[in-house]
C-alpha cells in the first residue's frame, strides 16, 4: 500500500452485489396455534411467506382440533401475549397487522392495547366462526372484539354469515344483507371496510365483495367447489396484509388475495380424514403438476382435461 491509499471503508465503497439486501416487509399476525396447520398462525406463517413477506406470529391461544372440527382452546395468559409483541417490536419495524382468534376476552384486550400504540400500520382483522366457544364467553370475545378491535381496522374480512351474526345480530329480514349493509353495521364499530366472502348466488357462484359505507368497492365472483375446506379466512386475511404491507392500493391489494385464495383453493389437499387445505405454494409446483394434476378431492377421470381457472371477471 502506498503511502498516500487509505483502506477500502466496506460500508462506503461495498461492491453492489455484495451490499445487504433490505429485507422483506414485515406482517405481525396475531392468532392461535393450531396443530392441523390449516389456518392459525401455520396458516399465516405459509400465506405471507407465499406471498413474499415475513411473518412475525404471535402466539395467543392453542387450539385442540384435527382438520374436522374444533375440540377445544387454551388461551394463553394477557401478558405473555403482550410480551411476545412488545419484545418483537421493539426490534423489528412492521408495515401490517393481522388478526385472527385471540382466544378470550382478555386476549382482545391485550391485544388492543398494542395495536393502539401504532394508529397508522394497517390493521386487517379476521372473524372466524367461534360458535363453538361456550355462549357466555363467546359473547364476552365479541364483545371486546367490537368494541377495542374494529376501530382501529381497516379491514374486517369474514363469511358473510359470521359476519351478519356479529354485525347485524338483530337481522329478521328474509332477504341477506348486502355487503354494504354490512360494511354501515361495522363503520358504525368504527371498521373502515368489510371483505365479505361466500355471498351464495344463483348458478353455482359466490361473491366476495370489499364494501364501504358508501358502497361496494371491489370485489370477484368465484365457481362454489364441491368441497369443505378449513383455513380459507386465515389465508385470504393474511394474503391482504401481506400484499397491504408492501403499499399495495386497497382495491387491488384485495383482488389479488382472492385470486391467491382461489387459486390456493384450487390445489387444496387432504391431508387426513377431515377438511382440505389451501395450498398456499400452488404456484411453486412443478410444471407438470400445474398444467396436469387436479386436486385430490376431485378424482378426475383419467382423460379429462385440465380445469380452467375459477376466477371469473
Amino acid at each position: 500500500m502506498s503511502p498516500t491509499s487509505h483502506p477500502a471503508d466496506p460500508e462506503v465503497e461495498q461492491a453492489p452485489d455484495e451490499q445487504e439486501s433490505p429485507p422483506p416487509a414485515c406482517v405481525l399476525c396475531f392468532n392461535a396455534s393450531d396443530a392441523s396447520g390449516a389456518g392459525g398462525l401455520a396458516g399465516d406463517v405459509a400465506t405471507v411467506a407465499a406471498m413474499g413477506a415475513h411473518c412475525l406470529p404471535v402466539v395467543t391461544a392453542v387450539v385442540l382440533r384435527d382438520t374436522a372440527e374444533v375440540f377445544e382452546h387454551e388461551s394463553l395468559d394477557p401478558d405473555t401475549v403482550a410480551e411476545q409483541a412488545r419484545h418483537i417490536l421493539e426490534d423489528v419495524p412492521i408495515t401490517a397487522w393481522k388478526v385472527g382468534f385471540l382466544g378470550n376476552a382478555e386476549g382482545v384486550s391485550a391485544v388492543a392495547e398494542i395495536l393502539s400504540d401504532y394508529p397508522d400500520v394497517p390493521l386487517v382483522t379476521y372473524l372466524p366462526s367461534v360458535a363453538w366457544i361456550d355462549e357466555d364467553d363467546q359473547q364476552q370475545y365479541l364483545d371486546a372484539l367490537r368494541e377495542l378491535v374494529l376501530p382501529q381496522t381497516a379491514v374486517l374480512v369474514g363469511n358473510h354469515k359470521t359476519l351478519t351474526d356479529f354485525l347485524l345480530p338483530d337481522w329478521d329480514s328474509e332477504r341477506a344483507p348486502s355487503a354494504r349493509e354490512l360494511a354501515v353495521a361495522a363503520a358504525q364499530a368504527g371498521a373502515q371496510h368489510v371483505l365479505v366472502t361466500g355471498i351464495q348466488l344463483p348458478n353455482q357462484f359466490v361473491d366476495n365483495v370489499l364494501a364501504n359505507a358508501q358502497g361496494p368497492i371491489a370485489g370477484e365472483k368465484f365457481e362454489r367447489f364441491e368441497t369443505a375446506f378449513v383455513g380459507a379466512g386465515d389465508t385470504l386475511s393474511a394474503a391482504l396484509a401481506a400484499l397491504l404491507s408492501v403499499g399495495a392500493e386497497l382495491h387491488s391489494a384485495v383482488s389479488e388475495a382472492l385470486s391467491f385464495l382461489d387459486q390456493s383453493l384450487d390445489a387444496g389437499f387432504r391431508p387426513g380424514m377431515g377438511n382440505v387445505i389451501p395450498d398456499r405454494f400452488f404456484w411453486a409446483l412443478p410444471a407438470g403438476d400445474e398444467q396436469g394434476a387436479e386436486p385430490v378431492f376431485d378424482e378426475p377421470a383419467a382423460d379429462e382435461p385440465p380445469k380452467s381457472p375459477r376466477r371469473m371477471h
